[in-house]
């Protein structure tokens, strides 16, 4: 290993896998244990380290995941299977005992406290960080959530919409906007949380900027991937 690889290492943080199961169509559920002291809010992601240790191709070497859950001594994860890049050939390839590279939990897709109201949009992918910031919540919460299977469900607290798209695309969906269009009785100085799919999360923050007047500092937006664009596969 060089001191490149050797400095990048010593940034990382480690734990084991003690859980790797099936958790529902395409998800798989991912326990890291050992992982203690590290600062978590619900929203936070990780930067899993799913190639080789270098510094010759980034993109191919971290990819990011929500964490669902954190104990104080071992990380929850659920990963979305889906594609063939380098996160879903890690997640499908992970077994138990297996040890974990990964940078701390980060990231500003939390919870806006003192808000009036909490508003969320996205599709299957958003489910993991939509459900840790629901439940810290109490389920005081509304929800837009699109799946293309129902058992690609995950817990969500609070009054949850689902949408089902049986074999459409994930991408650019024209569903998501629709159903935002209709809600009602969405009071003032509610945040929305759009995640997801890129094309989508900014077509819903169209719909609420341009057709609802929805004030640009009440609207957050964390985009997890998007066809055809390396290093959100």
């Amino acid at each position: 290993m060089g001191r490149s690889e050797w400095v990048l290492e010593r940034l990382l943080e480690r734990g084991t896998a003690t859980a790797v199961e099936n958790a529902g169509s395409r998800w798989r559920r991912v326990r890291l244990e050992g992982a203690r002291g590290l600062d978590w809010k619900p929203g936070h992601h990780v930067r899993v380290q799913v190639g080789e240790l270098s510094l010759r191709a980034p993109r191919d070497l971290l990819r990011t995941y929500t964490v669902w859950d954190y104990d104080g001594d071992a990380l929850e994860l659920r990963v979305f299977e889906h594609g063939e890049g380098p996160g879903a050939r890690w997640a499908a390839e992970l077994e138990t005992g297996a040890q974990v590279m990964f940078k701390a939990p980060e990231g500003r897709f939390t919870v806006r406290e003192g808000a009036a109201g909490h508003l969320f949009v996205g599709e299957e992918t958003a489910s993991v960080a939509f459900g840790a910031m629901t439940r810290s919540l109490d389920g005081r919460t509304r929800a837009v959530v699109e799946v293309g299977d129902p058992a690609d469900r995950l817990p969500i607290e609070g009054d949850v919409e689902w949408l089902e798209r049986g074999t459409a695309p994930a991408h650019d969906s024209e569903r998501l906007v629709e159903a935002v269009a209709s809600l009602e009785g969405l009071v003032p100085g509610t945040v929305a949380y759009l995640a997801g799919e890129a094309k989508t999360c900014q077509a819903v923050k169209r719909h609420l900027l341009n057709d609802r007047g929805w004030p640009r500092r009440d609207i957050v937006v964390k985009p997890f991937w998007t066809p055809g664009r390396r290093g959100m596969d």
